[in-house]
């Protein structure tokens, strides 16, 4: 069926339901690329996020004890991992509604035109085939529009969320990675500490 055809009976309803399924198309691969493209740079960043947060309380770990270095750093790497989950699922809520809804817009077209055309035959007064076939194929073409909008928008949140999935993982990785090079570090530094205060305090005694 040409679609100069379809487009020359469709009402503005009909119309304004194509370019919402197109609208959507247009936003379910936009966001899909744009997330494959950053895939390897959002990783990147937030390690290097992760490393930030930890090394910025560094300095603050001086007059704390061992454990509370361990409590403060474990949060400050927990609120930043949960900053970026949030980073990184951008978009996906969109691709999850689009991929639910773009089905019934596409129905709702199909009911609307199939309404419409019923009214025609009606009118008309012939409820032959010949008179039935091209409206009702022309609804049923937003069906159709809308299942092509639907089906890659499911593949787009399925692959979304699976490496969102694994993105927490890997982060979870390396912010236990980073928390125990940190606390050896520190635990490292504190003995000598210890023993150079001891030192300073038994000359002391002497004296």
């Amino acid at each position: 069926m040409n679609f100069s055809v379809y487009w020359q009976h469709a009402d503005a309803v009909s119309k304004t339901l194509y370019f919402v399924l197109l609208a959507m198309s247009i936003a379910t691969w936009t966001i899909f690329i744009l997330r494959l493209m950053g895939t390897r740079q959002l990783k990147q960043q937030a390690y290097a996020q992760l490393s930030k947060a930890l090394s910025s309380l560094k300095a603050k770990f001086t007059h704390l004890t061992f454990e509370q270095r361990k409590a403060v750093a474990e949060q400050a790497l927990l609120r930043q991992i949960s900053a970026e989950k949030s980073n990184a699922e951008k978009g996906v809520a969109v691709l999850g509604t689009i991929a639910s809804i773009a089905p019934f817009v596409g129905l709702f077209g199909t009911v609307w035109g199939i309404f419409h055309a019923l009214v025609a035959v009606g009118k008309s007064g012939q409820a032959g085939l010949a008179q039935v076939a091209t409206p009702v194929g022309e609804a049923l073409i937003m069906t159709g529009l809308g299942l092509a909008v639907a089906i890659p928008a499911v593949l787009a949140y399925n692959i979304c969320v699976r490496f969102n999935r694994g993105l927490a993982h890997d982060l979870q990785d390396q912010a236990h990675s980073l928390l125990i090079d940190t606390m050896l570090q520190q635990e490292s530094v504190d003995p000598k500490s210890e023993t150079k205060a001891a030192q300073q305090s038994y000359a002391g005694g002497q004296a």
